[in-house]
């Protein structure tokens, strides 16, 4: 059995495996995702299709991860982590492969919804797998594992170019089959097996039937608020999504969702701040680009190039997260990273009243960056820390779920706002004051940000509910020297 490194923060380099295996399948992921997103309007061209159609490209892909994303935690239980991912990254390559193949943008479509479906079944894998590995010190595996993650969407654009420029279209997806039979080799070797761990438990299908097709129709709705089917859809997976959470209530650990873990105030508060930190994010980067082109006049190529200091921000900041976490505990760097966020989103009221500044636009966006990078890492890591081993896998899928619909949420809020606001605008003077409305309640989100953070732990040690040895994979030690604080 490898021991731990001696040394201050060492870790048995099987984590380090894990974590490889899992950051794979994440950046293969995110790359995938950005390179079709760039890619619609030549795919539109070359499949003889409408933007519209192929838009479901896309969709089609997300609504199948949606669908499928439930399943997780009782798959896991059922057959094992190992096996789950190993048959998930064959499917997304075998997928990946078939869409290379397509005839027709129907054909396109249909296996893309088969890529969201294993993709859908591995996304939450990766936390997961590190969290089992990681125990405590989860906050530093995912501040080094968040940035090759990260390349996949500033990478995207540019593989995205030059294939379309050099080569077929068809090679956006066959370019997945290196890294997907890599990964699969990857973890095959490093993987621990798990099947001992396995529990079988019974499928809730009816909170199945009731939660897939509410997750999917909130997406959908949430993505078309603008039209009558759009808003219909929304109403529906309401009235779906309110259903579940009551049997699920009444069904308790043989619900599809264990409600339970929500009792724990560690668990709940991590996963109210994941909640508020996906959809701040996903807004701002709906405002965001809409004031530049709109208000400011500039071309979606440049929009793109002066957002590049906020991914720059999170990536900087993202490999210091575990340290500056143990040294002054959850509650602290979360919290601090979310009034970090704030400050770095006050200034939009000014820019949106009085004008672009490009000194002033760069240093926000870097500031807003690394406050949002310092949010969700700790309190995901509080988050995981505070189950038992045994409810990781109905854990990790909880918060996944948690975070998705944070996105749409918050996003559909600032949007429909926005939208109301730029409707009654007659004047250039009454467009900046529609865009400071709209900063103006992306600050308040912000400020409700910090408040569910400072109800965050103190630090791992001393306020999870669950021993810490109770976290960790049997076979992976963590040095005595870290695990005290």
């Amino acid at each position: 059995m490898p021991k731990a490194s001696s040394e201050s923060g060492g870790l048995d380099p099987l984590v380090w495996k894990i974590t490889t295996v899992a950051v794979l399948g994440s950046f293969l992921s995110q790359l995938d995702a950005t390179v079709v997103n760039v890619s619609l309007s030549s795919l539109a061209v070359d499949l003889h299709s409408s933007l519209t159609a192929i838009q479901w490209v896309t969709s089609g892909y997300l609504l199948a991860l949606a669908l499928m994303l439930p399943l997780n935690g009782w798959l896991v239980e059922l057959i094992g982590a190992k096996f789950l991912y190993l048959w998930c990254f064959s499917a997304f390559t075998l997928s990946s492969a078939l869409c290379g193949l397509s005839w027709s943008a129907n054909s396109l479509i249909a296996f893309r919804i088969l890529q969201g479906m294993s993709g859908g079944l591995m996304a939450p894998m990766a936390q997961m797998m590190m969290a089992r590995a990681a125990g405590k010190h989860m906050a530093r595996i995912i501040g080094y594992a968040a940035v090759p993650v990260m390349m996949g969407p500033i990478l995207g654009p540019v593989i995205a170019g030059a294939i379309l420029q050099h080569a077929s279209w068809r090679w956006l997806f066959l370019v997945n089959l290196p890294v997907g039979v890599l990964a699969i080799v990857l973890a095959v070797l490093f993987l621990p097996n798990d099947r001992e761990q396995t529990r079988s438990r019974e499928l809730d299908l009816p909170g199945f039937a009731l939660l897939s097709p509410g997750l999917v129709l909130f997406l959908y709705g949430s993505d078309h608020l603008g039209e009558r089917i759009g808003l219909t859809a929304l109403l529906v997976s309401i009235v779906l999504l309110a259903l579940f959470f009551r049997m699920a209530i009444r069904k308790g650990d043989r619900a599809l969702i264990d409600l339970q873990l929500f009792k724990s105030r560690t668990f709940s508060a991590s996963a109210t701040t994941q909640f508020m930190s996906n959809g701040i994010s996903f807004a701002g980067q709906m405002l965001i680009p809409i004031y530049l082109i709109r208000a400011c006049g500039r071309s979606p190529s440049a929009t793109g190039w002066l957002l590049a200091p906020l991914g720059l921000g999170m990536i900087c900041s993202y490999p210091w997260m575990g340290a500056l976490t143990q040294r002054f505990g959850i509650r602290k760097v979360s919290a601090g990273g979310a009034l970090l966020a704030f400050a770095g989103t006050l200034p939009f009221l000014y820019l949106a009243s009085h004008g672009l500044v490009f000194a002033v636009l760069a240093g926000t966006l870097f500031l807003r960056g690394v406050g949002l990078s310092a949010v969700g890492i700790p309190s995901i890591s509080a988050a995981y820390a505070s189950v038992r081993k045994q409810d990781l896998p109905t854990a990790t899928t909880s918060l996944n779920i948690v975070q998705r619909l944070g996105g749409p949420t918050l996003t559909t809020l600032c949007a429909t706002f926005l939208g109301w606001r730029l409707g009654t605008a007659q004047s250039s003077a009454s467009l900046s004051s529609a865009f400071t409305a709209a900063f103006l309640l992306l600050c308040g989100l912000h400020a409700f940000l910090f408040a569910t953070a400072l109800r965050l732990p103190l630090s791992l040690d001393k306020e999870t509910e669950q021993p810490l040895v109770d976290r960790t994979l049997p076979c992976l030690q963590v040095a005595d020297s870290t695990s005290r604080q």
